[in-house]
């Protein structure tokens, strides 16, 4: 009977350790090849790539003023095409942490929205592709995921509404093979 009692008490505490590991609060960085991104125009701003083809010039960001929150419970800003506040996926070169310059505006326009928005959170989730092992990927993508939260916090964003976590291979976005799809694994999700 004690035995039960005990897997009983293991299977209780295995359980709230894990409730505590939420998805909004643990998420991985991602590998980066980005000799292909300006190609494709996955880091390209004024391309119809991946970034939704728009300008960082959107509206929305001064004063701090962001109007009624949507469904998903932020600012329509998110959901504008046209503000750099709806690109919340950072894409990396292979085997580099290194944020492209094609991606600066994008986390400044957060930074901004951030520092207006204090009571805001962002979990800062890092992925990347199958090559290399495990371990390897899950380093690689808490490095990325940091070298964002880093640029955040020198723009003044608080640490506190900063979280860092690292899916390395583990969460693919897309499920191929070959270069195209590896490029779209190497990335840091900016989840709020």
């Amino acid at each position: 009977m004690k035995l039960n009692n005990k897997m009983a008490l293991l299977a209780l505490l295995s359980t709230l350790a894990l409730a505590g590991c939420s998805s909004d609060e643990e998420k991985d960085a991602s590998l980066t090849d980005g000799s292909l991104n300006g190609a494709n125009g996955i880091g390209d701003a004024s391309t119809s790539g991946l970034n939704g083809g728009s300008s960082f010039g959107g509206s929305g960001l001064n004063g701090g003023r962001y109007g009624a929150h949507g469904a998903n419970g932020l600012p329509p800003e998110f959901s504008d095409p046209n503000n750099p506040l709806s690109k919340r996926t950072i894409y990396f070169m292979l085997d580099s942490s290194q944020v492209q310059q094609d991606f600066i505006p994008v986390i400044a326009a957060h930074a901004r929205y951030l520092l207006a928005n204090p009571s805001q959170h962002v979990v800062l989730e890092g992925n990347g592709d199958e090559r290399g092992s495990r371990e390897y990927n899950i380093g690689l993508g808490e490095q990325r995921a940091k070298s964002i939260g880093a640029m955040l916090k020198a723009q003044g964003v608080s640490e506190a509404q900063l979280s860092v976590v690292s899916y390395g291979e583990e969460k693919p976005v897309a499920m191929g093979h070959d270069e195209s799809s590896w490029e779209l694994n190497r990335r840091v999700e900016l989840a709020y």
